[in-house]
């Protein structure tokens, strides 16, 4: 009975009952910003915005390190025991933390949105919109089929047992959120700026969430081009070719949407606080290492360290039972480095760019170009020069005579890069392209097939179990190989 209590007591606050509560814990920490108590009856918005960022911001890099690095080949937790992700092994418990963080967020995101409704402040109405578009896609990603519709109305609808919506009508309503933003965004003043103490990103520049905004929605969009229904090519033709002026998206390094931790409270890196030798634990894999050192890759001397005067790595699908020798490891620079923050940086975005060109969507510049442009401000991002015979040489150069599939694996390479540290990006990008072409050992597990999905955490099974019956009898089984919708054929 205790434990029924418990986990259903953690779900209703996922799914947002106690929204006040959740806005006065997420201000911990965080300065107060000059706010009139005798006349503001609501939270106001401003005092609501950056500690949901910062907290989001920080869930994903949890994720990227724990799970994507080891999905993706980026590192590898040695060891033979149950639960080692790198061999595609994972616990039921894995599905928890995300679930239950981003849900809490979420009701923060849309607490910012409805104060600034009540306030007449559409800015944050925008900003709101843009934020909740950008978690929601990493849920129903992670997932698939999940609590939308219903999920943050718990107060409101007296309903703690939220029916699971189809991803396949999620997609379509993330779009409409970043549909509203880019309008409502659009209507201030070009230089209409908020407070910096609440835009930890932007530092209060609306036109640069205008930019990110959109930005997510060719991200978006891209993600699920396979499925003709919704036709989202035409989406990513109107953004870029038909109406840039209406859909602004990023055009440089300095709009890409990243949390620059300062080193100062509140600002402070999650992982600055650990442990060297709780950072050295995972090794750095092979498929990482040995591409960087292959391109001669500047940026191998931020991201990893030396083991015996080289950068090797570790083999991920290393036999069971047969451990190699350990290898580099990251460097224990990037536990405070400010570029760990990152949402969606401007590489990404033209990576993006590139694959539509190549497969004939937009026409506003050559696949080549944006490829390029895409490893160029990649590489500056992390304050190093690119190489001049980076671009010439036989494994970066591009060559319009290549097949789509060879093209494919030079821009989702460099696009792997770029998305280093940015949660479960490139585990999403790895599922519904094949891209990049990751070795499989003898110790990869679950038949070498790369995972598609994580499990719902097991007390949803419990507090909402209709509901959840329901989405496994639409979705299909509850295991780590059902494929989510938009990787169906």
């Amino acid at each position: 009975m205790k434990k029924t209590f418990i986990f259903k007591t953690i779900y209703f606050l996922a799914m947002g009952l106690a929204s006040m509560v959740l806005s006065i814990s997420c201000n911990k920490g965080f300065q107060e910003l000059n706010t009139n108590p005798n006349t503001s009856p609501k939270v106001q918005p401003e005092n609501l915005l950056a500690p949901a960022i910062t907290k989001s911001v920080s869930y994903g890099m949890s994720r990227a390190q724990r799970v994507t690095n080891e999905l993706m080949q980026v590192t590898v937790n040695m060891g033979d025991g149950e639960g080692r992700i790198f061999r595609y092994d994972i616990r039921e418990t894995e599905a928890v933390y995300l679930w239950n963080n981003l849900y809490l967020q979420l009701r923060n995101f849309r607490d910012v949105y409805e104060f600034g409704e009540e306030l007449n402040q559409p800015e944050y109405m925008g900003i709101a919109q843009i934020c909740e578009a950008w978690l929601f896609s990493i849920l129903t990603d992670t997932y698939g089929d999940i609590p939308f519709s219903e999920a943050l109305r718990g107060k409101d609808l007296n309903n703690f047992t939220p029916a699971f919506d189809k991803q396949e009508d999620i997609y379509p309503a993330l779009f409409e959120k970043l549909e509203e933003a880019n309008e409502l965004l659009g209507g201030l003043a070009p230089d209409f700026k908020i407070s910096e103490n609440a835009d930890p990103i932007f530092g209060g520049n609306i036109r640069k969430w205008r930019q990110f905004g959109n930005s997510l929605y060719l991200r978006l969009a891209l993600r699920l081009s396979h499925k003709t229904e919704l036709n989202t090519s035409a989406i990513i033709t109107k953004i870029v070719d038909q109406a840039p002026l209406d859909y602004p998206i990023m055009i440089s390094n300095d709009d890409s949407a990243i949390l620059r931790w300062t080193g100062s409270a509140p600002y402070v890196s999650p992982f600055a606080t650990w442990r060297p030798a709780d950072w050295y634990a995972p090794k750095s894999a092979s498929f990482f290492v040995d591409n960087l050192n292959e391109r001669s890759d500047p940026r191998i001397k931020t991201w990893l360290a030396l083991a015996g005067g080289d950068y090797f790595g570790v083999p991920s699908g290393y036999p069971i039972g047969q451990p190699p020798v350990a290898g580099s490891t990251l460097h224990t620079g990037l536990l405070s480095h400010p570029l760990m923050g990152n949402i969606l940086n401007y590489g990404e975005l033209q990576f993006i760019l590139a694959e539509a060109a190549v497969k004939g969507w937009v026409s506003a510049k050559p696949a080549q170009t944006y490829y390029e442009e895409g490893i160029i401000s990649s590489i500056h991002l992390w304050n190093h020069e690119v190489p001049p015979f980076y671009l010439t040489t036989e494994l970066t150069a591009w060559d319009d005579g290549y097949s789509e599939y060879e093209k494919m694996e030079l821009i989702h390479l460099q696009k792997y890069y770029a998305l280093f540290f940015t949660d479960l990006q490139s585990w999403f990008e790895y599922r519904r392209t094949g891209h990049p072409t990751l070795p499989i050992g003898p110790g990869h597990l679950n038949d070498g097939k790369m995972p598609a999905r994580l499990i719902y955490p097991v007390y949803v099974q419990t507090a909402n179990r209709d509901n959840y019956q329901k989405a496994v009898t639409e979705q299909g089984p509850d295991n780590i190989n059902t494929l989510v919708w938009w990787q169906r054929p």
